[in-house]
């Protein structure tokens, strides 16, 4: 197990589990301050472009593509990103799921039956999810309940060269999952905050490979890391807090 995982502290009241430290990342804290003004923003390449399979082919961090492409889904409606990015983590990674209405003998997660799971709706209820969608402190608290190891990051947590040294270590390791909360005008789109999850990260061209949910609006796309993480940092309004990242895998206890 990475030193990393066994780095956090308790978020008070919640008994959740979020970052405080990280054994070999010097100077973090838990606000880097201010993030610099952008720079111009470079068009995402999409990944079904020549450029972004050959991105994938000479990816050195893509343990995540296979399981997380296989289990793709498209959200349900325009609220559900973050309800679609954890039914693709939890069927990725084999979490124990119900029977499904329909399919005899056969379970899995889908965007109906995630909720309502082994937590309740302590952290989040669909009815209010479809009109609000839902925060990263909220999806923390829904993994938790689903049985997942949750490491929270938020964007004003990390610099730049933190948040790539997360990529490289998260995608290279198959046992975990990474789910991106950012700000789509970060990257050069159009939109407001989205959830989706992450697959892998090419270090020669410094791109990430964000797998979106919302296939009927953008395709899966590889963007600059320095952008996301811009936008990782861009405030969400209904939280107060920056956008971010979380880092899940299975609880082996």
């Amino acid at each position: 197990m990475s030193p990393w995982w066994r780095a956090w502290g308790l978020l008070v009241g919640a008994g959740l589990q979020v970052v405080v430290g990280w054994p070999g990342l010097p100077g973090f804290t838990q606000g880097q301050g201010p993030i610099p003004a952008p720079q111009a923003l470079e068009t995402p390449i999409p990944l079904r472009e020549p450029a972004g399979q050959e991105l994938l082919r000479g990816s050195d961090a893509r343990a995540d593509y296979g399981p997380l492409s296989q289990e793709f889904e498209t959200q349900a409606n325009l609220s559900y990103c973050g309800v679609a990015s954890l039914v693709m983590v939890l069927n990725s990674l084999g979490v124990p799921a119900p029977a499904v209405p329909g399919y005899p003998g056969y379970h899995f997660w889908t965007q109906e039956n995630v909720f309502g799971g082994p937590g309740g709706d302590r952290f989040v209820r669909a009815e209010r999810v479809r009109r609000e969608g839902m925060t990263l402190a909220q999806l923390h608290g829904w993994s938790s309940d689903h049985g997942l190891v949750v490491r929270r990051f938020h964007g004003d947590q990390l610099n730049l060269e933190q948040f790539r040294q997360l990529l490289r270590e998260g995608l290279r390791d198959g046992r975990d999952r990474l789910m991106v909360n950012y700000l789509r005008t970060g990257i050069a789109q159009k939109g407001g905050g989205h959830i989706s999850p992450i697959a892998a990260y090419d270090s020669r061209s410094d791109r990430v490979l964000i797998l979106d949910v919302a296939r009927y609006r953008y395709p899966a796309v590889w963007v600059k890391s320095e952008a996301l993480w811009r936008s990782m940092g861009e405030v969400d309004k209904t939280s107060g807090q920056s956008r971010g990242l979380l880092s899940v895998r299975l609880n082996q206890n």
